[in-house]
């Protein structure tokens, strides 16, 4: 089978992002093993991300025809076309730099700070098992349309993280945390669903916005937009989908 790679390198000139065709000769190969191929037989100095080769570490994530996959879980498809993910620094080909997704996670302080003393049962553990399965591959973020014109826009994932710890009854503050997801965050969500399709984890992004969109409600927050009769923070992406 034949694939191409988007290959990136800021020093090669004159072009630094040229696409590249390989003919891989394994049988049904995962895409991390076409690349891996591509590596050891073909062209060493092709760079990808990745680590644990079981869909749990999410280091591996790309671009396949345009949808966001983990490479270590896709089978690989005679003419698929290999990218990186959108919106991040491209390190080298397939190699991207993730750290300015990430910060989201500190802005909104995604994680338990102050907790209080409670007693845990399964069924409280279970309201929360779904969200705590994200692996922060950030095919998300690659796929949100609202990045793409809103660079500041809080991840799909970094907003689900909120909405899992204040929803983790050890919670304390929760007034804090909803009040970090007011600006460039649920309000500007379109609900267009991309962050749920492409999902490795079958986590439901926009269901979690929506649950959060709830819970400001209830701390006092009302869409913005309302007043200016907009949508989505003033950006046009059309109807929303509930």
């Amino acid at each position: 089978m034949k694939i191409k790679v988007q290959r990136y390198c800021k020093h090669r000139t004159p072009e630094p992002s040229i696409v590249v065709e390989y003919e891989v000769p394994l049988e049904n190969p995962t895409l991390l093993e076409a690349l891996t191929y591509i590596k050891s037989e073909l062209d060493p100095t092709l760079t990808f991300d990745s680590g644990c080769r079981s869909e749990v570490c999410g280091s591996c994530a790309v671009r396949v025809n345009g949808r966001e996959k983990l490479s270590c879980g896709y089978k690989v498809k005679d003419g698929d076309v290999i990218e990186p993910l959108k919106y991040l620094t491209v390190i080298k080909d397939l190699s991207v730099e993730a750290d300015e997704s990430f910060m989201a996670l500190v802005k909104t302080r995604a994680f338990l700070e102050k907790q209080k003393s409670v007693f845990q049962m399964p069924e409280d553990e279970k309201k929360i098992e779904k969200q705590s399965d994200c692996i922060l591959c950030n095919s998300c973020y690659s796929a949100c349309p609202v990045v793409e014109v809103n660079k500041d826009f809080l991840p799909p994932f970094a907003q689900t993280r909120v909405f899992r710890y204040i929803s983790d009854k050890r919670c304390s503050d929760e007034k804090s945390r909803v009040d970090l997801v007011q600006k460039n965050g649920i309000w500007d969500c379109t609900l267009c669903g991309e962050c749920t399709a492409v999902c490795p984890q079958g986590i439901d992004p926009k269901m979690d916005i929506m649950m959060l969109r709830s819970r400001s409600a209830m701390h006092g927050y009302t869409d913005p937009n309302f007043a200016t009769g907009g949508f989505g923070g003033g950006l046009d992406f059309g109807s929303p989908s509930f």
